[in-house]
């Protein structure tokens, strides 16, 4: 059983604790390849962001980001995987509409106002989860105490668990007696593929935004003709113009971009997902205007991150281009759930997709502090600067 003992990779270990009935112990490691594929898959939920993903992100010289996993176990038995990263979390990420503006202005010349460095739970750009085979609270607990370990050895304050579904928050709800303050993050979205065609799909919206969707679609279909491509990996060329339309779209809605990739990324996900990955791509007069880097599974498809040149994007409807052919994948190839993520809220209500409902714990380790942490995190839910959000929470 590898269980990450090699020379340099183990970051702290505990004593065995006494954790409601059982002795656990935990082993923080920052290489995931000392798991094996097949210990992480057995603990680990089935889902496409999984050794893999994590595997490509420690890989892609993400500067933002220090990767960690917190291996919990029962004797020599793994029961228990928690990744984790460590940045200068901003705290604005929730914050959205006027002040947003102007904190953006205030980080340009201050580039640091309004983050802190800190220890967290979860995946930087997705829905957080750890594994756990047995004994969850338990698990969780460790989790908690190796974070606390190695956030005081790194001189870290702040301790978060981002992201978290209401599943997990079952044994997540737990953290709040050891200080942690619960609050609602942006939801993530998504919606069931059950129909035989985008036809009938259309049907089921409501007439405003059907009409609304097939003028646009009319329109698009009269201005340019954008077939969709599809590929596993990319050329250098490719990989050059998508690189240039993500960082460009980055660019255009910088209000809402927690994690920056590298071209790096973009280019190993192919070689360790190569039987998820999909890159869909429209070109006009030869040159890519659009891409999607989507996750595929039997269960889903989930839409990661996408690029546009802005230069048409409106003119054209490229968001839209872009759904109806993604839309039309998924039913041809019969994939029950399209997620979207989050952003562009609005639209996707719109589109008929649901909100998936996400939290976030955090805490200052400091006693004293944590208080006026709290009162702060309160300050910053989203509801707080759009009314979009209260209506979420109402419809989820």
């Amino acid at each position: 059983m590898s269980d990450g003992s090699s020379a340099g990779t183990i970051v702290a270990a505990s004593e065995e604790q006494l954790c409601g009935n059982k002795k656990l112990r935990t082993k923080i490691i920052t290489d995931i390849t000392k798991i094996s594929i097949e210990e992480w898959s057995r603990v680990y939920p089935q889902v496409l962001e999984s050794y893999s993903f994590f595997k490509t992100l420690q890989e892609s010289s993400l500067e933002q980001f220090e990767w960690y996993y917190i291996l919990v176990y029962d004797a020599e038995e793994l029961v228990g995987i928690a990744p984790c990263f460590l940045m200068h979390y901003p705290l604005d990420t929730t914050i959205q509409g006027p002040i947003k503006s102007v904190l953006l202005k205030i980080k340009k010349k201050f580039p640091n106002f309004m983050e802190l460095k800190a220890l967290v739970c979860g995946l930087p750009m997705g829905q957080g989860r750890f594994g756990a085979v047995k004994d969850h609270a338990a698990v969780v607990q460790m989790i908690s105490g190796a974070m606390e370990v190695l956030a005081k050895s790194r001189k870290i304050s702040i301790l978060g668990f981002k992201d978290f579904g209401l599943r997990e928050c079952e044994w997540l709800d737990a953290l709040e007696a050891e200080g942690y303050y619960k609050f609602e993050s942006l939801p993530s979205t998504d919606m069931a593929v059950p129909f035989r065609s985008f036809d009938e799909y259309v049907k089921t919206l409501n007439r405003a935004s059907r009409d609304g969707l097939k003028r646009k679609l009319k329109k698009i279909d009269r201005a340019a003709l954008l077939p969709m491509e599809i590929r596993e990996r990319l050329s250098e060329d490719e990989l050059d113009q998508v690189y240039a339309l993500y960082t460009q779209t980055l660019l255009s809605h910088g209000e809402m971009s927690f994690e920056i990739m590298t071209k790096d990324f973009f280019r190993r996900i192919s070689d360790n997902m190569p039987t998820q990955t999909r890159y869909f791509l429209w070109r006009l007069d030869g040159r890519i205007v659009v891409f999607a880097l989507c996750f595929v599974s039997a269960e889903r498809m989930i839409d990661y991150y996408l690029g546009f040149d802005y230069a048409l994007a409106y003119d054209l409807h490229l968001y839209f281009t872009r759904f109806r052919d993604l839309m039309k994948w998924c039913i041809e190839n019969k994939i029950p759930v399209y997620e979207m993520g989050n952003t562009g809220y609005e639209a996707k209500r719109r589109l008929g997709f649901g909100f998936i409902r996400l939290f976030v714990y955090a805490k200052h380790l400091n006693k004293f502090i944590n208080p006026f942490f709290h009162f702060l995190c309160r300050c910053l839910r989203p509801e707080n600067f759009d009314v979009t959000f209260k209506c979420i929470r109402e419809r989820a």
